[in-house]
């Protein structure tokens, strides 16, 4: 059987998304300077490698909500669009920072739904991040949160992960990487259930998968387990593996494009297929974490 873990290694396009308690203090909510900065020199290492990377990043809500004083969760959408419109400008000046003490150019990329739904606008949407990465600029992604106001005429994503996951699909990553609060997918909640098993490969998404989702898992982001599936479906139909990892290491990151055993990885649609033609002749056992997971030693 081959060794999928390996695979990841020759990944050439990769969409990498840090969520809100990635990059921020749990306690305070300010943003984590050190692991940010970590966070950079890995993508500039990755490019080194030859990586063509694309960074999705949270917690421009959360540097804006500190920024005007505004205690908890945004209460009204005009209350998170401020918070929004004060706190992307912050960081992007701190990834700038980041990124300029190794000469490294960088480049905001802000999106509506619209960008991804519209053909004309997906268009130049893929034209631009083509040509970013042609020239070794890392893009830095967020959904334009400011004018993203009228769900029937441009839609909202709603969170990064769904952002994220369409951003792959869009620019043809190779492989979709959410780094989070979580380590990964388990057959129930870990914090309730101590018998919930960790699951490392996800072959297809089911019904009975989908159901082990579970809600928003921190007070400062905004997506959920079930979010997370919900990017697994739209980046593995589109051919992306993904992993789920936690962000509490940021150097996962380069473990999991090494090859080590991190996180969840859910299959793209062609090396599911290829991996269950792999199975049927070598007949592997199961795990009844879901019908179509699979137990294996990657």
């Amino acid at each position: 059987m081959s060794n999928l873990r390996e695979n990841l290694k020759n990944k050439k396009r990769i969409v990498i998304k840090v969520g809100t308690a990635t990059v921020t203090y749990a306690e305070t909510g300010y943003i984590n300077l050190d692991k940010l900065e970590k966070f950079v020199r890995i993508l500039i290492n990755l490019q080194n490698r030859g990586k063509e990377v694309i960074v999705v990043s949270s917690g421009a809500v959360g540097i804006g909500r500190q920024a005007l004083g505004i205690k908890g969760r945004p209460r009204t959408e005009e209350e998170e669009q401020v918070c929004a419109a004060v706190g992307q400008g912050r960081l992007m000046m701190i990834y700038e920072k980041f990124f300029n003490e190794y000469s490294q150019l960088t480049a905001q990329v802000l999106l509506t739904k619209e960008s991804i739904i519209n053909p004309e606008c997906r268009k130049m949407a893929r034209r631009t991040f083509d040509e970013l990465l042609r020239r070794k600029v890392v893009p830095i992604v967020n959904e334009n949160d400011v004018i993203s106001v009228d769900e029937l005429s441009y839609g909202r994503f709603g969170d990064n992960d769904t952002l994220a996951a369409n951003v792959a699909a869009l620019v043809d990553a190779d492989l979709l990487i959410l780094m989070s609060d979580i380590e990964g997918l388990y057959t129930d909640d870990p914090k309730k259930n101590e018998k919930a098993r960790f699951i490392h490969t996800v072959a297809r998404i089911d019904t009975e998968l989908e159901q082990m989702a579970k809600g928003v898992s921190s007070d400062v982001g905004t997506g959920g387990m079930a979010t997370k599936i919900a990017a697994a479906k739209i980046a593995t139909y589109a051919g992306a593996d993904m992993i789920i990892a936690n962000g509490e290491n940021i150097y996962e990151i380069n473990e999991i494009i090494n090859g080590k055993k991190v996180g969840t990885l859910f299959l793209s649609r062609e090396h599911a297929e290829n991996e269950e033609n792999e199975i049927a002749q070598e007949k592997p056992q199961y795990r009844r974490a879901g019908k179509r997971l699979k137990k294996t030693k990657n």
